[in-house]
């Protein structure tokens, strides 16, 4: 999906420890890079060895083609795998997915968790903006007013959950209605701001962007304007219809590890490593203990602070319909 890092250089980083490399077992976990995945190693990681002296090493980042083919060729080498939830949710259809565990994971929010993935985090896409006391854009409908607010805006690269989404609330489409999805109303509103469009593909780059003031207004994931604000730089981020989303923990179909995967899948959705790992990214706690571990100024940085704006997507008709939304698209960004 994005580039690839050679496993080796990955696994020169810090995630065996002297007693976790004396450790029989070892499993492999995959996730997207950067700074999240940094501190997924910090907090989960690395504990996760100490506790238990089963080593983890990294690999990745998440690459769909190249986890499908593994399972396909029976060739798995990956043992925990950080997914967005639509993709998790249609595995799962496929028959890709071993079981995670679920009885262990009974404090986990019920909206992720299932039998065979559940949440590593969930986040919110919110409307960013550069200039924090500047006039900006208060919602989805004014982000699409050109006129009002000129400028270039930053979307999501890929076709998940969120950019469709948010040109039918834009279109006036109500929160509740949204599904099943009209794509045709949804590229005809996209249409309008399309020669004001600047893709971005990943969280490092959409901060980029908008930190350069390459980009005046986009569609960002909350945890990285918070780490730009958190950083000093001025930017800021509307809640109004912030659009939820989660990424998902999963263990492939045909892994050599299941029971230690599951096992470190529910010591990650922990109250405590949930809880550290929010306060260091601002990307929503799963356990339903976490919240109270954090303190109120914490909390507010989160999407949890922001419920009466949540707009959810609805991840099973994404599942049933991902290929046929990618494919139109492609086809749109061609055009």
């Amino acid at each position: 999906m994005i580039r690839k890092f050679g496993i080796l250089g990955l696994m020169a980083g810090a995630c065996l420890s002297l007693s976790a490399a004396r450790a029989e077992t070892s499993l492999v976990f995959t996730s997207w890079g950067g700074s999240t995945e940094d501190m997924q190693e910090k907090y989960w990681l690395l504990p996760f060895t100490k506790e238990s002296g089963v080593a983890v090493q990294k690999d990745g980042p998440t690459n769909y083609g190249k986890l499908k083919a593994m399972i396909d060729t029976g060739n798995v080498t990956w043992d925990v795998v950080d997914v967005e939830a639509d993709f998790a949710a249609k595995a799962a259809n496929d028959g890709l997915l071993e079981p995670v565990g679920v009885d262990n994971l009974q404090k986990v929010d019920p909206r992720f968790r299932n039998k065979f993935y559940v949440g590593s985090f969930y986040f919110s896409f919110v409307l960013g903006y550069k200039g924090a006391t500047a006039a900006h854009p208060k919602d989805w409908q004014e982000f699409f007013d050109t006129q009002k607010f000129p400028g270039k805006r930053a979307l999501y690269k890929w076709p998940s959950p969120g950019v469709i989404e948010m040109a039918l609330l834009a279109d006036g489409v109500p929160a509740d209605k949204l599904y099943p999805l009209d794509l045709d109303r949804a590229f005809r509103k996209l249409d309008t701001i399309k020669s004001s469009i600047r893709w971005w593909s990943s969280g490092a780059q959409s901060q980029q962007m908008l930190a350069s003031g390459s980009v005046k207004y986009g569609m960002f994931w909350n945890g990285r304007v918070q780490a730009l604000q958190d950083g000093g730089a001025d930017v800021g981020m509307s809640w109004t219809q912030n659009i939820t989303m989660a990424d998902m923990l999963v263990i492939p179909r045909g892994s050599h590890h299941v029971a230690e995967a599951q096992k470190l899948i529910a010591f990650a959705t922990g109250a405590k490593p949930q809880a550290e790992f929010a306060r260091s990214t601002g990307y929503a706690p799963v356990n339903m203990d976490s919240i109270a571990l954090l303190s109120p100024a914490e909390r507010e940085k989160l999407p949890q602070a922001h419920t009466e704006g949540h707009v959810d997507p609805d991840i099973a008709y994404w599942a049933a319909h991902r290929d046929e939304i990618a494919k139109r698209w492609y086809e749109w960004q061609a055009r």
